[in-house]
């Protein structure tokens, strides 16, 4: 029989961190740990307060009932909690560490194993310029090959300046750069977009507000720079409207956030719908403890995706859960001489 519990623990930031809401200081976040018999696994639900679409007065009471029901099985309960998706992330996840190898080799790949890496960029902050020129600085000198940088916080003419001065120091070639706008940028987008592809930028998160469908098509017809979507994808749950919004704004590419759309298995859906329309991904976490962000790696790994992954998150807390994970020139690998956490979870 199994048996299920669960538990919380707020994550302290390292420095506050601007989100399109505001800034943060802590992150809440929790766990399903699942027994049976001798065996045990884990699983991390990341919700985002003020942006996962199940940041509800009820979770906590939505948290318990999944527990108290555990018997019912997976595949019943993740239909159940499919207007909860990081519920359905974290039941995934348990089940998938309670029947592996290891509780904490939850696919057998190489990347699990700790024999293969995968790259992924380095994320500048909003912020002043000085913060921001300090980060970019940091993230070079630690070996990245790709940035992310949030934009919008700041006036757009800084942010191109920043941006300039990176693409003084390294070619296209040499460096990657992608910028989020975190749904920023209003009616003179284009404009912006324009300015920001003569500095050769790979692509752009979510330029517009979310739910304006109409307003995103005409910009991803227009846009001389690749845009992804990322906020668009959250709180649309069905196969039909998934397949509906990619059908309508038609976007260059999607940003998985499993954590955000349902778990590995509503990731899956959002990316199989956008490849049967020409449109690429990857995968990005949504600030979870190193627990969340081992499962989404080795996930991200099984299914092949190529290119830089936004999987560097979890340097970015005092009081992470540690693990062997580590970053290491701009790549994100899992040491295979350093020991996985046992119950109960130790704080570092």
């Amino acid at each position: 029989m199994i048996t299920a519990r669960y538990f919380q623990h707020r994550l302290q930031f390292k420095r506050p961190s601007g989100t399109s809401r505001g800034v943060l200081h802590e992150k809440e976040t929790w766990f399903i740990q699942l027994n049976q018999g001798d065996r045990w696994g884990i699983g991390e639900c990341g919700i985002l307060r003020g942006l996962s679409v199940d940041d509800r007065p009820d979770y906590e009471e939505k948290l318990k009932w999944l527990c108290d029901n555990i018997h019912r099985g997976e595949d019943v309960l993740w239909y159940e909690l499919s207007e909860f998706p990081s519920l359905q992330m974290g039941l995934e996840s348990a089940f998938l560490s309670l029947q592996g190898e290891k509780p904490f080799q939850l696919f057998n790949n190489e990347f699990a194993l700790g024999n293969d890496h995968i790259p992924i960029n380095g994320l500048i902050w909003m912020g002043d310029t000085a913060f921001m020129v300090d980060q970019v600085e940091e993230k070079i000198q630690q070996g990245f090959r790709c940035i992310k940088m949030k934009i919008g916080a700041i006036d757009f003419d800084q942010e191109l300046a920043i941006l300039k001065s990176i693409r003084k120091r390294f070619s296209a070639h040499d460096m990657m750069i992608r910028v989020d706008a975190n749904g920023a940028f209003g009616t003179d987008a284009i404009y912006k977009l324009e300015a920001l592809h003569q500095l050769q930028i790979h692509s752009i998160e979510q330029p517009l507000p979310r739910g304006n469908w109409e307003a995103q098509r005409r910009l991803c017809q227009q846009t001389p720079l690749p845009i992804a979507l990322d906020e668009e994808l959250i709180g649309v749950f069905s196969p039909e409207d998934k397949a509906a919004l990619l059908e309508e704004i038609q976007p260059q590419y999607i940003i998985l956030k499993p954590s955000f759309i349902g778990g590995f298995r509503g990731a899956d859906q959002w990316y199989q719908l956008a490849k049967q329309r020409g449109i690429d991904a990857w995968v990005t976490s949504a600030l979870e403890s190193n627990i969340g962000l081992n499962a989404i790696a080795q996930w991200t790994y099984q299914k092949g995706f190529k290119g830089p992954q936004g999987l560097g998150t979890g340097s970015l807390f005092t009081n992470n859960i540690a693990t062997p994970l580590q970053i290491k020139n701009g790549y994100l690998s899992s040491n295979k001489h350093r020991l996985w956490p046992k119950l109960p979870l130790a704080i570092s």
